[in-house]
């Protein structure tokens, strides 16, 4: 019974979660009665919900987790300050000559969000909202137009400054400290954010790059799945053109390169750059002329309203946790996966996969705080490589965010979308970028230096 007690704990939320309560009150709300059970067995010991407050304190004094607020304050502000707006339309005229160019431009648009905000279901509704009607309107593919977006939009997953990969920076780092205590190095390496963010760097370039050669090649072999711009449609051309280039595309470029270059030549922490991201986003939206007393209070808001929630999942994952050590889930998971047939890769197959299903019933945050703890130590005592592991689990959590007909992506956009675009025609749009995703793990697999070698080659270990 003591056995199957870890496995009744994550069935019990599952079910929860299904009634449709929060997940961070299933979380830890489900977490204590089983507790309470436990004990009443004799199969828990509530010693380990003495360590909470420790836990709740130390999640309080985290000075990484700070760019959680921050970042979501410089993603809301550019939202609201209409870059993306003036960013689409100046990119579709720059492509417009080019059949497909206006895909191409969501696709650079939707890099330029994701490194901008890296919020994912603030990019799809924005990139929807915006470009979704002018693509329709211009006759492109339904189902491409919507794959497009969707794509696009989850760059954010990847694409640093990412609050993913904040987030999944600091559960890593603690995950690969107990890793090398467990094994007994008492002079633990670290790992940090900034690692990650370099890490995802090349990976989420050439994702940008293959999505658009995608598009190109459909804009070949079925020109009329994606017609080129009119001409009459186009307002600016030569030097005129390229002025507004320049004048709309500098700010958020600058933007980026502050935030980004400041991390990688080690001028700031990503905390610091964060902090420089929201004063920078202030000074785009006064340039824009949308910074007002009225814009100011609803960005505030918003920001205080996800880092809320943010931090009540931790507060429940940390409950959770707590519980299923107590019922010595931690030692169940790593005699599981250490004793797989075919060692370390079958055990990052599973734990992928296994992540690649949560991850159609749980956003990122809940699987970054309560799988990763329990299957980070062992992957991690296995030899990977904690920046590799990391930049795997966000390309595979943004490919389950775009797979039918569960993900995440494909219901921001069917929010948003008119009636006329069917749900099933935004499912066949987003099938060959799902296959691009699948090729990008396969590559991270068998090449892990598209995620390692960059961090080694600025950091010099």
């Amino acid at each position: 019974m003591a056995e199957l007690m870890p496995l009744v704990l994550f069935v019990a939320v599952g079910l929860v979660l299904l009634l449709g309560y929060p997940v961070a009150l299933s979380l830890g709300g489900t977490a204590l009665l089983m507790a309470l059970v436990g004990e009443w067995f004799g199969l828990f010991d509530h010693a380990f919900l003495e360590a909470l407050p420790n836990r709740i304190y130390g999640i309080m004094i985290n000075e990484t987790l700070i760019a959680v607020p921050l970042f979501v304050f410089m993603g809301v502000m550019l939202e609201r300050s209409r870059v993306a707006e003036k960013l689409l339309e100046t990119m579709a005229m720059l492509f417009g000559p080019l059949r497909g160019g206006l895909g191409i431009s969501v696709t650079v648009v939707g890099m330029l969000l994701a490194a901008s905000t890296g919020i994912v279901g603030a990019t799809v509704v924005t990139m929807g909202l915006l470009s979704l009607p002018t693509m329709l309107k211009r006759n492109y593919s339904p189902s491409l137009a919507a794959g497009t977006i969707c794509a696009s939009g989850t760059l954010g997953q990847i694409i640093p400054p990412s609050i993913v990969l904040v987030l999944l920076g600091d559960v890593l780092s603690s995950a690969y400290q107990q890793a090398q205590l467990d094994m007994g190095i008492w002079s633990p390496k670290t790992v940090s954010v900034g690692d990650l963010f370099v890490g995802a760097l090349i990976p989420g370039l050439l994702l940008v790059a293959a999505y658009i050669a995608y598009l190109v090649l459909i804009a070949v072999i079925r020109p009329h799945w994606m017609p080129a711009m009119p001409a009459a449609e186009r307002l600016h051309s030569g030097s005129g053109l390229w002025l507004q280039v320049v004048q709309v595309l500098l700010p958020p470029l600058l933007l980026i390169v502050a935030v980004l270059g400041s991390i990688l030549y080690g001028i700031a922490t990503p905390t610091e750059a964060a902090g420089v991201g929201a004063v920078g986003a202030m000074l785009l939206g006064a340039q824009q002329r949308q910074l007002n007393l009225t814009t100011l209070r609803e960005v505030v808001r918003q920001t205080a309203m996800v880092t809320s929630m943010v931090f009540l999942i931790f507060i429940g994952a940390a409950i959770f946790s707590l519980v299923f050590r107590g019922f010595h889930g931690d030692e169940l998971v790593t005699d599981f996966l250490t004793n797989l047939p075919g060692g370390t890769v079958s055990a990052v197959a599973l734990v992928m996969v296994v992540m690649f299903l949560l991850g159609f019933i749980l956003d990122f945050i809940e699987i970054t705080f309560v799988v990763v703890p329990i299957v980070g130590p062992v992957l991690l005592m296995m030899g990977l490589d904690p920046v590799w592991l990391g930049v795997m689990i966000a390309v595979n959590l943004q490919t389950s965010f775009l797979t039918p007909p569960f993900g995440f992506s494909l219901f921001y956009l069917r929010g948003v979308a008119p009636p006329e675009l069917r749900t099933s025609q935004i499912y066949r749009g987003v099938v060959p970028f799902i296959a691009i995703q699948l090729l990008m793990l396969a590559a991270l697999s068998f090449f892990p230096e598209l995620a390692t070698w960059l961090p080694h080659a600025v950091y010099q270990d």
